[in-house]
């Protein structure tokens, strides 16, 4: 089975967590915005950022509740699975917009419960048992563009 390979940066189990809560964001704004997952994202361990499209700066209740939402989302501690399929046989609602022309046929779905269903390549925890806390550190909203900086605080 051909399958593309993850950067060297998202095969490490230390980057886990703070990318499979990137991905509970990405599925908390799609629900609560009606956005598309984000368009930029810079992934580290400590800390990471995350840019959305947005037509107007959400207040300061809905970033709170933006992240009570990823918390609530972690706090049901939800299987993360993986599972392949073939493009043309991809569970209905996986964004493949964001697919490099050259990745493979071959495609790797990450699940995390019945919350979110992405393609995707990195390296996930198995369950959000083990993410932590999910803290937004900061946000700005510049010419239709939020950015969101979070960070993981483990318990």
């Amino acid at each position: 089975m051909e399958i593309n390979q993850p950067a060297a940066k998202f095969q490490d189990m230390s980057i886990a967590p703070m990318h499979t809560v990137e991905h509970i964001l990405n599925q908390t704004m799609v629900r609560m915005f009606g956005c598309e997952r984000s368009r930029n994202a810079h992934i580290e361990r400590k800390k990471s950022k995350c840019d959305y499209t947005l037509p107007a700066a959400p207040s300061e209740e809905q970033i709170a509740s933006i992240e009570q939402q990823v918390n609530s989302v972690i706090a049901q501690n939800m299987p993360v699975t993986i599972e392949y399929c073939k493009r043309d046989s991809v569970p209905h609602g996986v964004d493949l917009g964001k697919l490099p022309e050259d990745a493979s046929e071959t495609l790797r779905i990450v699940r995390i419960g019945d919350y979110d269903t992405c393609a995707c390549i990195g390296t996930h925890v198995t369950n959000t048992s083990e993410i932590g806390t999910f803290k937004i550190i900061s946000h700005t909203w510049e010419s239709g563009t939020l950015r969101l900086r979070f960070k993981l605080i483990k318990e």
